[in-house]
């Protein structure tokens, strides 16, 4: 009895020092890496368009009402602005972008010393990497809190806006396990389904001051540069849905992500080759809480704003699936999957994402939440042939160790990795 109260007084001690350490190394590195000051930048506009022609154009298939499909040439588009939403499959897509952008020698509008924006604080145009008024930027798409009239004195004005969404329930869960440690109020919450117990009665835990309580209410909503604390019936919530309809030209859903892309490969005019990709920051099956009915309907409920965006961009994502052809659409989704399980056989070892004790190469060992190692990775395959070995590492790469690739100072985030290895002891 004596030995097990001492282990529960041990239990308690270390989650106090490691909370204490937590909370101040985190108040350290918001104090290190937010900007105190936003400079009045002069209004210099950018050009029209940033792109680098192609010499050659594309032949882009189109369907007419008899389902056939006929040709129509069409030039790729490249200046592109992505909001990177969180939980949402985002990285495995960012890989997409990182090898688009490379492709086609595109610049990138990289954030500094960090491999976000700022966030949570409110996208600047001061928070780019050298930026300077009137540069010509391509390609923005790290994590940032979303802010237009920002984005479009940076980008060129004929940008396509995309995003990515995910089921509410689904998403909630994710980040719960992902960021719930990170999150002080969580701390308080007894036993160990802390994510059933939360939903039990959210109001009572919940904290809308609180340290990073944005994680875990309306995220998506939040991550639009809205209010995620308002009441569904606040008029601002249909003003903030609006706005979101309006500005992005493509809203992509993480559980139709490969039918996403043949909807992106035609708004953009690019190649199926554009859009091979292995999926990435996936968590092993055991770490992920299976939603009952019960709790997934508590959990949409709680994020009603983002349940309400999510379905309207549904039912606005099948009618563009409608549009394109559903015969057409599930031909060219077949096709990208016996691509992309052809590009599993030349490049990965053993074909499938393992555990990240089992990653061999410390380079492709992907970024891990606090207290656990739940993310899996890669194994790049042994004897790789010469003509797929480039393609086959940056498609496997992690987003951290790519944007080092690309040139991006990420000292703060390294700081932060290697608190997080101290607090993992």
């Amino acid at each position: 009895m004596a030995g097990k109260q001492g282990r529960q007084w041990r239990s308690m001690c270390k989650s106090l020092v490691l909370g204490i350490l937590l909370t101040s190394c985190m108040i350290l590195l918001y104090c290190l890496s937010t900007p105190q000051v936003h400079f009045s930048l002069p209004e210099v506009p950018v050009p029209y368009s940033c792109a680098h022609r192609p010499s050659q154009l594309h032949t882009k298939p189109t369907t007419n009402n008899s389902q056939q499909t006929a040709g129509q040439a069409c030039t790729p588009k490249v200046d592109i602005m992505f909001l990177k939403t969180h939980k949402t499959a985002s990285s495995t897509f960012l890989n997409i972008l990182f090898r688009f952008g490379e492709k086609h020698q595109l610049k990138f509008a990289f954030p500094d010393s960090r491999n976000d924006f700022f966030y949570p604080s409110i996208f600047q145009r001061s928070q780019v990497k050298d930026y300077r008024p009137g540069m010509c930027f391509n390609i923005i798409s790290n994590h940032m809190r979303f802010n237009a009239p920002e984005v479009a004195k940076l980008l060129p004005m004929d940008t396509s806006y995309i995003t990515i969404l995910r089921d509410p329930a689904e998403l909630f869960e994710s980040s719960f396990h992902y960021f719930g440690r990170l999150v002080p109020f969580t701390w308080k919450i007894p036993g160990d389904y802390k994510l059933t117990e939360f939903l039990r009665d959210p109001n009572y835990y919940f904290d809308p001051e609180g340290f990073n309580s944005f994680y875990l209410k309306n995220l998506l909503f939040f991550d639009f540069g809205h209010d995620n604390t308002l009441e569904l019936d606040d008029p601002r919530v249909e003003e903030g849905i609006k706005l979101i309809i309006d500005q992005f030209q493509l809203v992509m859903l993480v559980e139709y992500f490969e039918e996403s892309l043949i909807l992106l490969k035609n708004a953009l005019c690019w190649e199926m080759d554009d859009l091979l990709f292995f999926k990435l920051n996936a968590r092993k099956g055991s770490t992920v809480s299976k939603l009952t009915p019960e709790l997934r309907a508590r959990a949409l409920e709680w994020n009603a704003i983002d349940w309400r965006l999510y379905q309207h961009f549904n039912q606005t994502f099948w009618k563009k699936v409608d549009a394109y052809g559903h015969r057409r659409m599930a031909k060219d989704v077949a096709e990208l999957r016996r691509r992309n399980t052809e590009m599993a056989a030349i490049c990965i070892e053993g074909g499938h994402a393992v555990e990240a004790g089992s990653i061999q190469e410390t380079a492709m060992q992907p970024w891990q939440p606090i207290g656990e190692k739940s993310i899996m990775g890669y194994n790049l395959k042994k004897n790789v042939d010469k003509a797929y070995q480039k393609l086959c590492r940056k498609m496997l790469m992690p987003e951290l160790q790519y944007l080092t690739e690309l040139g991006v100072n990420l000292w703060i985030t390294k700081l932060w990795g290697h608190v997080r290895d101290i607090i993992n002891w």
